[in-house]
């Protein structure tokens, strides 16, 4: 007995056609292809404005980052978003690999992201009374030692296209770390490939010129960051002119925070502040005084959903 689908090896079987009409041949991966469109249209009408723009995303989706990984610092909760989770949620597919260890098992859950950096500051997690708490390491020894396995690493994941320096100048100042010693870990990072790039977290407190003499050469990528939200956002047109002043013809690339890590109460970022702080990234993005963005972070997601949900919605459509 034939099964329901199949096509006749033997053509005779067929009935003739009618006049003035021509019949095909039509395989079984051709009708069930097309009983599924109606079920995919059925489906995709019932997404969110924010899902139904993901494919028509333009330019911001194209040159955004999103930290990943548990951050417990600042108050923050345990997430349901892991590593390269909150990039994919944002709509975005390049992330900044944070808070955990540099190894193969991560980059292999890593492999779907486009473009990776690997944080080398080193973030840590030690007991304590009520579990465990986010430490810095941050030494010159444990820089190196994790810029070489950044390198390493970039062999067999082409994915991995530099490292983050979270924090620096705080480490600098606290370890005493000379342009000298750091330079050591710039040509570590580079001595396996040297296409990566170093990103160096800058904070808006620390643009002053005698912070960065003599590290300024080993920066290729310059992570700025507005400390305090609220109060200092609107000043970033001014920032990025003394970006310009202090790192000529490095790119810019903006930390966002959804959460106000510094200041009491902490807390999410006020909605209608939100909304003006976007526009502003979107304005000096299409300008050029920006090479991008990065969320932070996928571990505020779920703790912060109603920013974090503009955030994506924002993203796609523009």
């Amino acid at each position: 007995m034939k099964s329901i689908g199949a096509v006749p090896e033997n053509t005779s079987e067929l009935p003739e056609p009618r006049r003035g009409r021509v019949m095909r041949l039509v395989s079984r991966r051709s009708v069930l292809k097309s009983l599924a469109v109606p079920a995919v249209v059925a489906v995709s009408g019932s997404l969110c404005p924010e899902a139904r723009c993901q494919d028509k995303s333009g330019r911001l989706s194209k040159v955004g980052w999103c930290w990943d990984g548990q951050g417990f610092n600042g108050g923050v909760d345990p997430s349901i978003f892991g590593a390269g989770e909150g990039t994919k949620w944002f709509g975005l597919t390049k992330t900044a690999y944070m808070f955990h260890p540099n190894t193969e098992l991560a980059l292999e859950k890593l492999r779907g992201c486009e473009q990776v950096i690997c944080e080398i500051s080193k973030w840590k997690v030690r007991r304590c009374e009520n579990g465990v708490a986010h430490y810095l390491d941050g030494s010159i020894a444990t820089k190196g030692q994790e810029a070489a396995k950044v390198g390493r690493l970039s062999r067999s994941f082409r994915n991995i296209v530099g490292a983050i320096d979270d924090d620096l100048l705080g480490i600098i100042k606290r370890e005493a770390i000379t342009p000298e010693q750091y330079g050591s870990v710039y040509e570590t990072l580079k001595k396996a490939n040297p296409e990566l790039k170093l990103w160096v977290v800058v904070y808006d407190g620390e643009l002053d010129k005698k912070n960065w003499a003599g590290f300024e050469q080993f920066m290729d990528v310059v992570n700025l960051c507005v400390g305090n939200e609220t109060a200092n956002f609107p000043k970033l047109g001014r920032y990025l002119d003394r970006c310009n002043e202090l790192f000529p013809n490095k790119p810019v690339n903006l930390i966002y925070r959804l959460r106000d890590f510094g200041y009491q109460p902490l807390g999410p970022v006020r909605m209608d502040l939100l909304r003006q702080h976007w526009h502003d990234i979107r304005k000096y993005v299409e300008q050029g005084r920006l090479s991008g963005y990065s969320i932070l972070g996928g571990f505020l997601i779920d703790m912060h959903p109603e920013q974090a949900r503009w955030v994506r919605g924002f993203i796609a459509a523009n």
